[in-house]
């Protein structure tokens, strides 16, 4: 499916984005990180089509969050700093798929172990950074 790129759209996807990231507090501190990394990953694919689409960019599909943020900060001078907090989220564990399926961890652990260390509330603070950063450059447009 193909989105056609406009403002009214892009804040479609800022508003589900926000809605993704309040979700992560239901989860944070209840033994379940791979949940909140796995939301923060749907919050930050959303806010990063929000401001693909807010160029005028259609957007055909999902390119993965450091290609979007990378091609974002190369083209868009004051989203400076968007590749750093998008791969520090992406080291800390936010991925789409080895949240969610135990074929990406080595046997017999399963995705809701594999993230014991992960800071959930730092985490978190630095997705609603982001979020707040490309909310801010939609607005801008």
């Amino acid at each position: 499916m193909v989105l056609t790129p406009s403002i009214p759209e892009a804040l479609r996807w800022l508003c589900q984005a926000t809605s993704d990231l309040q979700a992560v507090s239901n989860d944070i501190l209840h033994s379940c990180p791979n949940w909140v990394l796995f939301k923060v990953h749907q919050a930050l694919e959303k806010a990063l089509v929000a401001a693909v689409l807010c160029r005028g960019e259609a957007f055909a599909g999902h390119r993965g969050l450091m290609s979007m943020a990378q091609r974002l900060e190369a083209e868009e001078p004051e989203l400076r700093g968007l590749v750093l907090d998008v791969q520090w989220l992406c080291d800390c564990g936010v991925d789409v798929k080895a949240t969610q399926y135990p074929s990406y961890h080595p046997f017999p652990m399963i995705p809701s172990e594999a993230f014991p260390s992960v800071d959930e509330e730092e985490v978190l603070k630095r997705a609603q950074k982001v979020l707040v950063t490309l909310k801010d450059h939609v607005g801008r447009k």
